[in-house]
């Protein structure tokens, strides 16, 4: 491992720029990013901390699980192997997909042949692997399993499978079913629906209470759920996939919370109230293992309640209330702390996200942080220390740090450096953190860091990649900023050739997602777009991203603005940005595209109809055209329902003002695009039909939204690529 000094960290950016200069260019090609990935990272896994928090532990070779030392960077021993273990039918070691200590840490459970369901969700066959006596035995028999997790004792590790929750013996072997009523489509035990995956980012549906007793765990009645439908084509017979999709304004699945105690057998029900048209996006036991805490939200999502639930009785008390005129955030920020008489979360109250400290009464302490500032990620609170640490984005919506900060608000600190974007993952213990450092000109540095902040050892510097990029000509995107006619400052990212001549009027494309809460201008490395883009460049485009109202990283009233009306300022925004770029000399204001993917290609087909006059061209993939046709819990997060807010979905779909299109449309959809769906882009095309208007249309046949898998990803990219040659090219 090659030991770099400190301030070559943060030198790397420096000195690619200033050599790339006297390198002979060679050509950016899309095979070169999509078959070879010449331009990927190398990449670490931030490390799962061991518990004495001076080890971790990484997969190496996608196929061994091995032990290194914090304080050095360096090997100590290998715990596990596939080789000779677990093996295909040809004796090829099988690749390690996921691993999970035991709490004593004298077992592993390792994932296998994984695959899977939707965005967050996935199966695999699990085995257990006795680390000192070296005997791997499987988790269970048949079919292939979900979500285990050992017991707090190590004895047990329960699991899902179909829909119910099993519990495994570790000693005697025997398995049993917590659950039986489990079914496809109409029950779920244990894990989520597709809308609590996507939008709640939750698949894990039980919890160990701290001292094994009980399993807490969530039920799914999404028999009533009307179901969506997609063909799975390669077939004679086309197959029907169908799966529960609660559009906006549709029934939810019922969410019940139950108790099942280890010793009984038995199992309760928790009161969680009225069940209907609400949601129950978190549980997390507190410190004491009779008290389950649960997550209580209204269906328009502006209120949070926090409750405490027996689990003897399943009776429930309010601990923590919170309303906002907008919505709440759900937060995994909560965090109960040893004393068991306090606990520690996030809010977004004073109009920043900030952490607060509260006793077990509910009775406010004091805010931990403040400022005109987001805290972006909470990390943790060192309880021997009395210190809390998280990111923010305090200095600029571009760059991120990692600070500390005492319990009682005192003594912040700053511990990380050079401006770009950091993603620091702590040891148990906080006595160090492996971080990830980037820059929007630098690809990332992975380095291991003592909680003070010094450095202790570069683990990856991806030099290899920095020759690759200076080779290649990659020029330093530029940061700006510019006001609008509404008096609005938007911050934006440029692109220009190589060779730019500020006599010269160049073609633009501009990116967007410009979803709530996303942030696309950040200083940070940008693998996939980030090359293509550079690729544009050096054929003579210039490309341009925006932060449109809504986006992220500038408090409350900037990212929540768009509140019961999406597309309607963030379009605005981006027309306004194209009318700016068409006012500057080396623009040709006749040749603007834009193009984006989701919410982006939301944003790209109304800014193409809104914006007729001053873009020229659009690509929109896997674009939603409809709110009407998007799920429950994020449509109605920002709209309401179709019923209440009928104007706030209709006067911004793009559907609505296709006849106001004059440039040229690309419309790219996976006809297996779960999230979505394919709907969208089959009743835009019928309303361009409707109206006379042209337009393209590429459809990638069984493929996802994210239209990654085998050659389909190089495909799409030379197919825009050749439609921004031919509607704005040179």
């Amino acid at each position: 491992m090659q030991k770099i000094l400190p301030n070559t960290l943060f030198l790397l950016a420096a000195l690619f720029l200033s050599t790339a200069a006297f390198a002979a260019n060679e050509e950016i090609t899309l095979e070169k990013l999509w078959m070879e990935r010449h331009f990927v990272p190398q990449t670490i896994t931030m490390g799962k901390s061991m518990q004495d928090g001076v080890h971790y532990t990484l997969i190496t070779d996608d196929t061994h699980i091995d032990v290194y030392q914090y304080e050095t960077g360096e090997f100590v021993e290998r715990i596990f192997s596939t080789e000779g273990h677990l093996e295909d039918e040809d004796g090829n070691a099988l690749r390690i997909d996921t691993y999970t200590f035991c709490p004593a840490e004298e077992m592993l459970l390792v994932g296998v042949n994984q695959e899977s369901i939707y965005r967050r969700s996935r199966r695999a066959e699990y085995h257990v692997w006795d680390i000192a006596q070296e005997v791997l035995i499987p988790l269970s028999e048949g079919t292939t399993q979900r979500l285990p997790d050992f017991s707090p004792d190590g004895r047990h590790i329960a699991f899902v499978r179909q829909n119910n929750i099993y519990v495994k013996e570790l000693e005697g072997g025997e398995e049993y079913a917590v659950t039986t009523d489990g079914e496809y489509n109409h029950i779920i035990n244990g894990t989520t629906d597709w809308v609590y995956e996507e939008e709640f980012y939750l698949t894990k549906g039980f919890e160990w209470s701290p001292d094994g007793r009980h399993i807490a765990f969530m039920r799914f009645d999404e028999s009533h759920v009307k179901e969506f439908v997609m063909m799975k084509y390669g077939q004679l017979y086309p197959e029907e996939y169908r799966f529960k999709y609660p559009k906006a304004g549709e029934e939810n699945a019922i969410v019940t919370l139950h108790m099942y105690d280890m010793e009984s057998g038995e199992t309760i029900e928790i009161d969680t109230g009225e069940k209907a048209d609400q949601y129950i996006p978190r549980i997390k036991w507190t410190k004491d293992p009779g008290l389950l805490s649960f997550q209580r939200l209204n269906r328009h999502q502006n209120h949070l309640e926090i409750f405490l639930a027996d689990a003897f009785t399943g009776e429930k008390e309010l601990l923590y209330e919170e309303t906002n005129r907008y919505y709440v955030r759900v937060t995994d920020d909560l965090t109960y702390l040893d004393d068991g008489e306090h606990f520690v979360i996030t809010s977004e109250k004073d109009g920043y996200t900030h952490i607060y400290l509260y006793d077990m009464d509910a009775r406010e302490m004091m805010p931990v942080t403040t400022g005109d500032f987001d805290v972006q990620r909470f990390l943790g609170v060192d309880e021997d220390e009395g210190k809390v640490y998280y990111m923010a984005r305090k200095d600029s919506p571009l760059t991120n740090h990692l600070y500390v900060v005492g319990l009682d608000g005192e003594d912040v600190a700053q511990l990380t450096r050079g401006e770009g974007t950091h993603s620091p993952s702590f040891s148990e213990g906080f006595r160090f953190f492996i971080n990830r450092y980037a820059t929007a000109s630098a690809p990332p540095v992975y380095s291991i860091h003592e909680s003070d902040g010094s450095l202790v050892e570069i683990l990856e510097d991806n030099a290899e990649l920095v020759d690759r990029v200076e080779n290649h000509g990659f020029v330093e995107p530029e940061f700006f900023s510019f006001t609008t006619s509404e008096g609005v400052s938007l911050n934006g990212q440029m692109i220009r050739p190589d060779d730019f001549d500020p006599d010269h009027q160049y073609p633009v494309l501009m990116y967007v997602y410009g979803g709530p809460g996303h942030q696309a201008v950040v200083d940070n490395w940008n693998t996939f777009n980030g090359v293509w883009f550079q690729m544009l460049a050096q054929q003579g485009y210039i490309v341009v991203t925006v932060d449109n109202r809504g986006t992220g990283g500038r408090g409350e009233e900037f990212r929540k603005m768009t509140y019961l009306q999406l597309g309607k300022y963030e379009t605005i925004d981006q027309i306004e940005a194209a009318r700016y770029l068409g006012e500057q000399n080396y623009i040709d204001a006749n040749r603007i595209a834009i193009f984006g993917w989701s919410y982006g290609g939301y944003l790209s087909s109304l800014c193409l109809a809104k914006g007729a006059d001053v873009f020229s061209a659009a690509i929109a993939v896997a674009p939603v055209t409809s709110w009407r046709y998007y799920d429950t819990i994020y449509t109605e997060r920002y709209m309401r329902t179709p019923q209440e807010n009928p104007d706030g979905y209709d006067d911004n779909s793009p559907i609505n003002h296709v006849d106001k299109i004059k440039g040229d449309y690309l419309l790219v959809h996976g006809t297996a695009d779960d999230n979505v769906h394919y709907q969208h882009t089959i009743e835009m095309a019928d309303a361009l039909i409707e109206a006379g208007v042209d337009f393209e249309l590429m459809i990638y046949p069984d493929h996802d939204h994210a239209i990654f898998t085998g050659p389909a990803r190089l495909h799409l990219y030379r197919l825009m690529t050749d439609f921004l040659d031919r509607s704005i090219g040179q």
